[in-house]
């Protein structure tokens, strides 16, 4: 045994025990306002503190965790967030914010004894089944990267989409969740519909209320209903979200698009970036979507009518077949970021 190989295992294992409890400490930043109120400036513990109206001790201790793991940094007893480290923690309506995958993390891990059944019987354990902060935190990772993508760069990616949107089109959102890209295609095409769905009663209930407050509860209209039941036809786009994979009938999801979809519609489909094998997916980002697949993706999909589990890391090859088996005839990549891949998909 080559314990030089032992002792980097060992290295590796405290990297990750040490960003397993670093989860709860960011997740504790969000919630109370910590690294908001440490970009207004410089502060010791007792200042940050007095800012938070939090306890001095603890928020010495959290301060000191965050400049070891490069989240804050500190000069002699004295923290701050650098420009980055702020854009990247302070703004959960941004382009980019770090504590809601966390808070996503730390929901899924709260689940661990029934996943540990589900391995043992074969059993699902549904979405609906898991602490709200899946729900919450996976809104949050999500929708930064949909502020940031959607309407810029991946609907424009799309063939004459874009123009038919700013017209006035009819568009169905299926698996919409919290309607978080619901609401942000009706702010960015006042002549359009959007419908959004989803099997998830209170996330539709959720969605509802943010279509409210954000004014387009007139152009947005939500449904319970799983994506092999969504109602209406005709629609000149159809958008799956990251949601295809945790899905038990996935082919089923896509025959319903197909027959939901103007004879000149499209599907676009956006999901976790991925290549087709395993060994494609043996990077940082296959390492968290193989993680969030087996807690949370693969046991949802394995709950459901179907059974069927694609997993987050599926990859354009199973994606293009589910498409094909379902009646469509083309299917291309159009564009991506670090963490999705986007698809073009029509009749």
């Amino acid at each position: 045994m080559d314990m030089d190989k032992v002792m980097e295992l060992v290295g590796r294992a405290v990297g990750d025990v040490g960003a397993t409890l670093a989860a709860g400490n960011v997740v504790l930043g969000h919630r109370l306002g910590l690294y908001k109120a440490l970009a207004e400036g410089p502060a010791t513990p007792e200042e940050l503190a007095a800012r938070t109206d939090t306890t001095p001790r603890y928020v010495a201790e959290w301060l000191a965790g965050q400049a070891a793991g490069g989240y804050v940094q500190h000069d002699d007893g004295t923290y701050s967030l650098s420009e980055e480290q702020a854009f990247a923690l302070t703004n959960p309506d941004g382009p980019l914010y770090v504590p809601g995958a966390f808070v996503l993390a730390t929901g899924i891990i709260r689940s661990e004894p029934r996943i540990t059944d589900a391995f043992r019987t074969g059993a699902g354990v549904g979405w609906h089944e898991h602490h709200e902060d899946v729900f919450i935190g996976c809104e949050a990772f999500f929708r930064a990267g949909y502020i940031a993508h959607l309407v810029d760069e991946w609907l424009p990616a799309l063939d004459g989409v874009v123009e038919k949107l700013q017209r006035g089109a009819r568009v169905a959102d299926v698996g919409c969740g919290h309607g978080a890209t619901t609401v942000l295609m009706a702010q960015a095409f006042p002549a359009t519909t959007v419908m959004g769905s989803d099997y998830h009663d209170a996330s539709i209930e959720m969605a509802r209320k943010r279509a409210a407050d954000a004014g387009v509860a007139e152009r947005t209209g939500f449904e319970v209903a799983g994506a092999q039941r969504f109602s209406g036809a005709g629609y000149d786009l159809v958008t799956t979200f990251d949601c295809l994979h945790d899905m038990g009938d996935p082919l089923g999801a896509a025959r319903r698009i197909r027959t939901a979809l103007d004879a000149d519609g499209t599907w676009l489909l956006v999901e976790p970036a991925a290549g087709d094998t395993v060994a494609d997916n043996l990077t940082p980002v296959g390492r968290l979507y193989y993680g969030a697949s087996t807690l949370c993706c693969t046991p949802a999909a394995r709950s459901q009518e179907g059974g069927y589990s694609l997993g987050a890391q599926a990859g354009p090859a199973a994606l293009r077949q589910v498409a094909t088996d379902a009646g469509f005839t083309r299917f291309r990549r159009v564009t991506g970021s670090p963490l999705n891949d986007v698809y073009e998909i029509r009749p």
